[in-house]
């Protein structure tokens, strides 16, 4: 599969995949400012609670007002632009062929999937609260609806499935699988007043980011990671510690020391798992 080749096609034909975002957040910004640099990917309509703040957020990113000047969905489509709307029934549009759910919020994220699947739309499911929560259900309902539910390709719950299933593919068993983070046990006592020290930012800096100090702190803390490990343990089979994630400190050559069973050296308690480590560089 070559995703730049499919979605050179599609802009070629002059038939680019119209894509309906809910939550231009943190997350879903990064997303749109991909998605303006691609000739074969057409944001139709974006639906956030706060349309001034979507707008500033999209200015941030490079947009330019005319790029989300679109009076309604239907001018949206004939302009290629793009329409601004507090309505997230907005985007179950037939004519909308991808939901991208980046809002955050686990019952709203549920809620957009099930109207999204009745619509027979893709599902592009950033929002891993809600995927935790639900995703294997909603995955079962959307096959059987015959569209796609799908983790955010490049977050990184979504790339370590696929590390699991291309060794899985040749054979190979997994031990474990998860991710790096930056994770001191003192990070469990940060706060959303204390987090931005911990990164070395100032408010003021991270506000002119649009950094949510809530969410950067459940990166901080531990929770995020926890999240995740649950999605990826949801996606592939593996199993979570049955005593919650240790974060032990490891570096990459020491990997196949660590993360082995017990009995064998390591600090795994059994084969099949996921784990964070605790890497300063991460």
């Amino acid at each position: 599969m070559n995703l730049a080749r499919l979605l050179a096609a599609r802009a070629a034909a002059g038939k680019p995949i119209t894509v309906g975002v809910i939550g231009a957040g943190k997350f879903g910004s990064m997303f749109l400012a991909m998605a303006a640099r691609s000739p074969g990917i057409h944001v139709a309509v974006i639906a956030d609670l706060a349309p001034p703040r979507a707008r500033e957020n999209l200015t941030r990113i490079g947009w330019s007002p005319e790029q989300s000047a679109a009076a309604s969905l239907g001018a949206a489509l004939a302009s290629r632009a793009t329409c601004i709307t507090e309505d997230a029934a907005a985007v179950n549009d037939p004519r909308i062929e991808v939901v991208v759910e980046s809002t955050g919020h686990p019952a709203a994220g549920i809620r957009h999937a099930l109207a999204a699947i009745a619509a027979r739309q893709h599902i592009v499911m950033v929002n891993v609260e809600a995927d935790v929560l639900a995703g294997p259900l909603l995955a079962a309902r959307a096959a059987a609806a015959g569209v796609v539910y799908s983790m955010a390709y490049g977050d990184q719950p979504a790339l370590v499935c696929e590390m699991v299933d291309t060794i899985r593919a040749m054979g190979l068993p997994v031990v474990a699988a998860g991710k790096g983070t930056k994770y001191l046990p003192a990070f469990h006592e940060s706060t959303p007043e204390t987090v931005w020290g911990h990164y070395g930012l100032t408010p003021g800096q991270a506000q002119a980011g649009g950094m949510n100090p809530q969410m950067f702190n459940s990166f901080l803390d531990g929770t995020k990671s926890s999240i995740e490990m649950a999605a990826i343990a949801n996606a592939t089979g593996l199993l979570p510690p049955e005593d919650g994630l240790a974060f032990p400190p490891c570096g990459v050559q020491d990997l196949p020391h660590v993360f082995r069973p017990r009995v064998e050296g390591g600090h795994l308690a059994r084969k099949g798992v996921v784990e964070v480590i605790s890497s300063p560089g991460a």
